[in-house]
């Protein structure tokens, strides 16, 4: 008896360590999932010659990306602002905002590359652009020696259009440096530097053209006399307005730093109805301020610069329209480019 009593707990423990212990559960490892990277050649569209070549780069790199990462290679010689990169030696250019992987190319991409030449800003451009004429125009209209004989040095013209012409001239271009320094934004932060020697040859050498005859002594008034100045002030006035409106309702578009781009439609603003005729107000109104200011001075270089910038605006226009038909299917198919149901 004293023996079974005795043996009984230890039979039972023993039978609770025979029991198997649970094994503890294994930790799954965690895969990191395999990151496919591109390979970028980049070569000279004209020579075929391999300039570049990019080993690991992440499908979500940007065109621009990839030009800070050509800038960055051991003989480095272009900087980013230089770079045209294309698809095809004589395409158009891939656009900075561009995603690599969103390309028709493989994972070992070929790009073509062309110089662009130097660039400079286009707040730059345009700066130099304003500020020459307006300071070009004074020389004129204070006459300062040599240009029209001693004895006119500093006369002052006894003609009220005269002193007229210098306020509507010099208002123009001061507000047209103030909006590009405070206005403005550019989808584009430079342009080749030998387009300023083009632009400021234009805007500077029809600035001396028109003052030289607008403040010349022997200059004569408009022929209707007070009611064509009338009617022209009017027409520059009101087209300067507009002009500055249509600038603003642009600048709302598009927010600081972006590239966005939306369909301008009309604001409460009455200068900015002209959005439901055509799609380059800003030119419009432009046209019309240059057409105010040839009938206020009757001067020929100034109808001759209005319609030389019409020109050269209406190419501009037709490319902003086009690219907004190509862009927006909902385009509004009422507007014109420039003109009003004409052009």
């Amino acid at each position: 008896m004293d023996i079974s009593l005795s043996m009984a707990p230890k039979e039972a423990h023993q039978g609770l360590d025979a029991l198997p212990m649970p094994m503890p559960h294994k930790v799954a490892k965690k895969h990191k999932k395999a990151v496919l990277f591109f390979e970028v050649e980049i070569l000279d569209a004209k020579t075929r010659e391999k300039l570049c070549f990019l080993d690991k780069v992440e499908p979500q790199a940007t065109i621009a990306e990839i030009k800070n990462l050509f800038t960055k290679t051991p003989d480095p010689q272009w900087y980013p602002a230089r770079q045209s990169l294309r698809l095809d030696p004589k395409g158009k250019s891939l656009k900075d905002e561009d995603v690599l992987q969103k390309l028709p190319v493989g994972t070992t991409a070929t790009l073509f590359f062309r110089d662009l030449g130097a660039q400079i800003s286009w707040v730059t451009v345009f700066l130099t652009e304003y500020a020459g004429p307006l300071f070009i125009y004074l020389l004129f209209y204070f006459r300062v020696p040599f240009i029209y004989g001693h004895k006119y040095d500093f006369t002052s013209s006894r003609h009220t259009v005269v002193h007229l012409a210098c306020i509507c001239h010099s208002f123009h271009y001061i507000k047209r440096l103030l909006e590009t320094l405070f206005v403005h934004r550019f989808s584009h932060g430079t342009m080749p530097l030998r387009n300023i020697f083009k632009n400021c040859t234009y805007y500077w050498g029809f600035a001396a053209w028109m003052a030289y005859y607008i403040n010349h002594p022997l200059y004569t008034p408009p022929t209707y006399g007070t009611q064509q100045v009338k009617l022209a002030l009017t027409i520059f006035v009101i087209c300067q307005l507009g002009n500055f409106s249509i600038h603003m309702a642009l600048r709302d578009l598009r927010p600081a730093g972006s590239k966005t781009r939306k369909i301008p439609y009309p604001t409460k603003n009455p200068f900015t109805w002209l959005f439901l005729l055509v799609s380059c107000p800003n030119y419009t109104y432009e046209v019309g301020s240059w057409i105010g200011f040839a009938i206020l001075t009757q001067c020929v270089p100034v109808a001759l610069f209005s319609l030389v910038g019409f020109t050269q605006m209406t190419i501009w226009a037709k490319g902003k329209h086009r690219s907004y038909l190509k862009e927006f299917r909902d385009y509004p198919p009422l507007r014109m480019p420039i003109v009003p149901f004409l052009l």
